[in-house]
């Protein structure tokens, strides 16, 4: 059986969405579970996404958190993912975002920025949702990626090179997106979103103890198309994020050369809910729903398929659940 490394990049709610429809299109048309993967790597989104799985609780009813129609799903994860706080942290965002900027200004300007959003209310969700296991850690290798506002650099929790941590306060730190969220305090440091780095983090796979046959990443951020009416900095993000994976797939396939690299990527079609806003909680369902139906024309890729198929799907379930999946999208 194929040894897979999972990354599932930032994103935001509507990432979080992509996610959920890439990784139910994938099972439908393999008959993969993604908990299987060897090591899953989750940045901001992503990391809420990689504890549901390692959970077990990649599911519609998680998602949508008990919700019966579109506006009451938007509601009810609206109250989960915006907890408000009293904003604070001036000094520390002048000591640690603003002055060091001052001549070279550039992402880290933001960091440490005050708030009105704390990251109690994802947290919470984790607890709920995961229950013993978020106060811990997956018995699986899975990492969640940080950015540590007093290093400036990324910080793998679930690994050695990181603090201990619970997984819902790691997940809750990957997810603090400057300017939205308060930093997370863990053993005496201050985290925000890993996304602030990298949005995918994709060579963090390399700590596997082996190379891996499959590195499958899920890359909300990395759009390598613009969609009709893009607002001017949509580019500009998609582009931070492309080379950001660009420089992590070369260092994966320099060190495991005989590894197979699969990225899904949102189109246009995709890319017309998720934008101008990925943080909007109305545009969620709304990103399921295409989401299946891209990966069911990107999915097909000749090129594509036969590396998946190779490495997910048992030759006897092939076909039918390619079919499955034609349905579900329709």
């Amino acid at each position: 059986m194929s040894r897979v490394g999972l990354v599932l990049g930032g994103g935001g709610p509507t990432g979080a969405s992509y996610h959920l429809g890439a990784l139910l299109a994938l099972e439908m048309a393999t008959g993969w579970d993604a908990d299987d993967a060897e090591v899953i790597v989750g940045t901001s989104a992503g990391a809420f996404t990689a504890a549901m799985v390692r959970g077990g609780e990649l599911s519609l009813d998680t998602f949508l958190d008990g919700g019966t129609d579109r506006e009451d799903v938007a509601r009810r994860l609206q109250r989960r993912i915006y907890r408000r706080t009293r904003p604070g942290g001036m000094f520390r965002w002048m000591r640690r975002g603003i002055l060091p900027n001052l001549t070279h200004p550039d992402l880290r300007l933001i960091v440490g920025s005050p708030a009105i959003y704390s990251t109690a209310g994802i947290e919470e969700w984790v607890r709920e949702r995961l229950g013993p296991m978020a106060d811990g850690w997956p018995e699986k290798p899975t990492v969640i990626v940080a950015f540590d506002l007093i290093s400036g650099k990324r910080v793998p929790f679930g690994t050695e090179a990181a603090p201990d941590a619970p997984l819902a306060t790691a997940v809750g730190a990957s997810a603090a997106i400057p300017m939205v969220y308060q930093p997370v305090r863990i053993d005496g440091s201050l985290y925000v979103d890993g996304g602030l780095a990298s949005g995918t983090s994709a060579d963090f796979v390399l700590g596997a103890e082996q190379p891996l046959d499959l590195v499958l990443v899920i890359a909300p951020m990395a759009a390598d198309e613009l969609r009709t009416g893009a607002r001017f900095y949509e580019a500009a993000i998609d582009n931070v994020g492309c080379a950001a994976l660009d420089a992590e797939v070369d260092r994966i396939r320099g060190a495991w050369p005989d590894t197979d690299i699969v990225v899904l990527r949102p189109d246009e079609h995709v890319l017309q809910v998720t934008r101008p806003n990925p943080l909007s909680t109305r545009a969620t369902i709304p990103t399921f729903l295409r989401t299946l139906r891209s990966l069911r024309d990107s999915l097909a890729e000749q090129e594509t398929w036969t590396t998946l198929r190779h490495h997910l799907a048992p030759t006897s379930a092939t076909h039918a659940s390619g079919s499955q999946l034609g349905r579900a999208a329709r």
